[in-house]
């Protein structure tokens, strides 16, 4: 039986529809084709601005406040700055290989501007977020350590997922509340190792039922042009083990690490968070999603986005640790002044996966 969200734990409201937003959805993506990408920094504060607005909080809702031109401008930074790097490696590859070296501490940087807009374009009840990170934290987070994980040959990876996740949540605030999470690496070495032993036992399972083997494979694709039916069956039964063992182990890790996550993250003022999700859910939603989406050309993506978003709303919590509207009116009192300078930062924006 699927455990509950904790007592006095008031479930997040995702109250959007797959008719509003497949509305919304369509004219982004056509406006987007037709003016040859330029829309799409506009449909983007669209996207976000619709999934914002329609997720509450005991009545109150959250915001993006960022325009589409900021979000282009930022994008034109980007590209002028790679165009740049493209042609000084064609015209001086020896420079174009100091500036690759130098991009080791741009990215950092690109890192935190672009967590920074993001956060100052967001509020909840008419409060702000606000991000503080560095960048000497964001060069060890993201270049230190996933060369470090890579020397270990990835059994390090939850080290590098904990630093990541403390990195986004620890630096975060709203208003000038600060977030903090307080999760060892106990619960990430245990989703690492649940995943593990799911591909393990279910790939050796699924091995010796169907006689797979990768040696048969390998030979297989060597000799695809001679016997195209074995090379698309072994590839078939391939396919099928790769579903069968590593998809679910995928969301068997970020169902256990979400959960980890929330459920110790905390919020200044005694506010905590919960979080319920199921790895078997999530599952079945992906994969449902993914088939329903597919079968009809991407026309229900928007119903499949909804249908998600309106999961993790539901199964997500928040615990206060005294009067919201208290809260709320503190920390618009001591953000108030702030406000005028945000519509001044460039939307760049890398789209970190945090």
């Amino acid at each position: 039986m699927r455990a509950s969200l904790p007592t006095g734990a008031k479930p997040f409201d995702f109250t959007g529809t797959a008719k509003e937003w497949f509305g919304i959805w369509i004219v982004n993506l056509l406006l987007s084709i037709v003016t040859l990408g330029i829309y799409s920094a506009w449909a983007k504060v669209r996207s976000k601005k619709y999934f914002y607005n329609h997720t509450y909080i005991e009545g109150r809702n959250f915001d993006y406040h960022a325009t589409g031109k900021q979000i282009l401008i930022g994008r034109l930074i980007v590209i002028a700055a790679l165009i740049v790097f493209q042609v000084i490696t064609a015209a001086l590859p020896i420079l174009g290989l100091l500036l690759l070296l130098g991009l080791l501490f741009i990215f950092p940087w690109l890192i935190i501007r672009s967590m920074i807009f993001n956060a100052r374009m967001s509020s909840f009840s008419n409060v702000r977020f606000g991000f503080v990170g560095t960048v000497g934290q964001a060069f060890l987070t993201f270049i230190v350590y996933p060369i470090l994980t890579a020397l270990t040959l990835y059994t390090t990876f939850p080290i590098l997922d904990r630093a990541i996740k403390r990195f986004s949540i620890d630096n975060h605030k709203l208003g000038q509340a600060r977030f903090n999470m307080e999760v060892g690496l106990g619960p990430f070495y245990k989703a690492f190792f649940v995943a593990i032993a799911w591909v393990l036992v279910v790939g050796v399972i699924g091995a010796v039922v169907t006689g797979f083997n990768f040696a048969e494979f390998a030979d297989a694709m060597d000799n695809a042009d001679r016997a195209p039916a074995q090379a698309m069956k072994v590839m078939s039964l391939f396919y099928l083990l790769f579903f069968v063992a590593f998809l679910p182990a995928v969301f068997l890790y970020q169902a256990l690490i979400r959960n980890a996550v929330y459920n110790n993250t905390t919020l200044e003022g005694g506010h905590r968070f919960a979080s319920n999700v199921t790895a078997p859910k999530l599952l079945w939603l992906a994969v449902s999603n993914t088939v329903v989406v597919v079968f009809t050309l991407l026309l229900m993506l928007p119903w499949a986005q909804v249908r998600m978003a309106r999961y993790l709303a539901a199964h997500t919590g928040f615990i206060p640790g005294g009067s919201m509207d208290d809260f709320v009116t503190q920390q618009q009192e001591a953000g108030g002044a702030f406000g005028d300078a945000y519509t001044d930062l460039e939307g760049i924006d890398i789209g970190l996966p945090i």
